[in-house]
């Protein structure tokens, strides 16, 4: 029996979303600029699974990733199937571990991996499928600067900026802001 991939639409104050699930949990959140083609990478991406618009069996899932995107700081405690080579499989999960309202850089999660150069990282993060429950909007550059984003700068920025703002509501007064990346963002230094 050939394997299944359901996916669904959904719509958030950032753009629409894609939810793509497997029988082990997600396996692509993306802020598709088009459906057809965010569905046709979808289908390229699976080639050998069979891969299908959802009716309602996805709605619980696509309700909790829509709360997520709006609301950071929300664990959906919804299961990732995380499908890369070793490397980015490492790097996503790195990546998960920074919590909301923090950031890192290339430089240091390359450290945390084991290696000075970067490139590894940088191609691993530019080919996560999973927007923001596998955070790769958390990583900037060392000078503090925003980097590239697949979905966008716009969201990216705007998704730090939730964030900073759900940490600070939630800490007041002990909550540091987010590090480098807030004067960057707030002053619109070029990126």
């Amino acid at each position: 029996m050939s394997e299944i991939i359901l996916y669904s639409w959904g719509t958030t104050t950032l753009g629409d979303v894609l939810v793509a699930v497997s029988d082990r949990g997600i396996v692509a959140i993306d802020f598709g600029t088009g459906h057809a083609a965010a569905e046709r990478a979808l289908r390229e991406r699976f080639a050998a699974t069979e891969v299908l618009e959802a009716g309602k069996e996805l709605a619980d899932t696509l309700d909790r990733v829509i709360q997520a995107i709006e609301h950071p700081g929300i664990d959906p405690q919804l299961p990732l199937d995380l499908r890369g080579t070793p490397c980015q499989v490492t790097v996503w999960s790195m990546l998960r571990a920074i919590p909301p309202g923090e950031t890192t850089n290339y430089g240091a999660l390359a450290l945390q991996l084991g290696t000075r150069d970067a490139r590894d990282v940088t191609a691993a993060i530019a080919s996560n499928p999973i927007a923001v429950l596998v955070p790769c909007h958390r990583v900037i550059r060392k000078d503090g600067s925003l980097s590239g984003y697949r979905w966008g700068q716009r969201r990216k920025r705007e998704l730090l900026l939730r964030e900073q703002r759900a940490c600070f509501q939630s800490n007041s007064a002990d909550m540091p802001l987010l590090r480098t990346a807030t004067a960057a963002m707030r002053h619109g230094s070029p990126i």
